[in-house]
């Protein structure tokens, strides 16, 4: 079994579609315009810390583990790439290796099926946000070192 798996075309446009209007998403490399998504309560939103690769590693092995903690075995959920290609993501068959989870240049966006919870990171402000109180709970024990103060929140 694939830990990722494309999106079809027509699925692609669905999630898409279904991310930009439920979130009202105005991609934006300008500060005026941020933040670029309307987040479900509860949320928090971290500012991104200066790194090293272990850093980014520590936070690639964290997201890994709470997203483990949320899902069945047999679960996926969607990886968005914005504006390229996107996947049907499960944490439990292996290490993230497509898309990461530290935004790099692009918004990538972990989001489980129903739209309940997700990670959403954004490139130009440098931040994360952790939308659901279950995922949210499980950052809270299991905090990536470069998740540094809280920029906006629900609370």
């Amino acid at each position: 079994m694939d830990n990722w798996v494309p999106l079809s075309n027509e699925l692609y446009r669905q999630v898409w579609d279904k991310f930009y209007e439920q979130f009202n998403f105005k991609p934006s490399v300008h500060s005026s315009d941020w933040p670029s998504f309307s987040l479900p309560s509860p949320y928090i939103t971290h500012k991104l810390t200066s790194y090293t690769d272990d850093d980014i590693d520590d936070l690639e092995r964290k997201c890994v583990a709470c997203l483990k903690s949320v899902t069945e075995p047999n679960e996926y959920l969607y990886a968005l790439d914005w504006q390229h290609e996107s996947f049907q993501y499960n944490p439990h068959l292996g290490p993230p290796s497509t898309i990461s989870f530290y935004p790099d240049g692009d918004y990538y966006l972990f989001i489980n099926k129903d739209f309940t919870w997700g990670y959403l990171g954004h490139p130009w402000e440098q931040t994360i946000s952790i939308f659901g109180g279950v995922l949210i709970q499980q950052f809270e024990i299991n905090s990536p070192k470069l998740f540094g103060e809280v920029v906006r929140s629900s609370e």
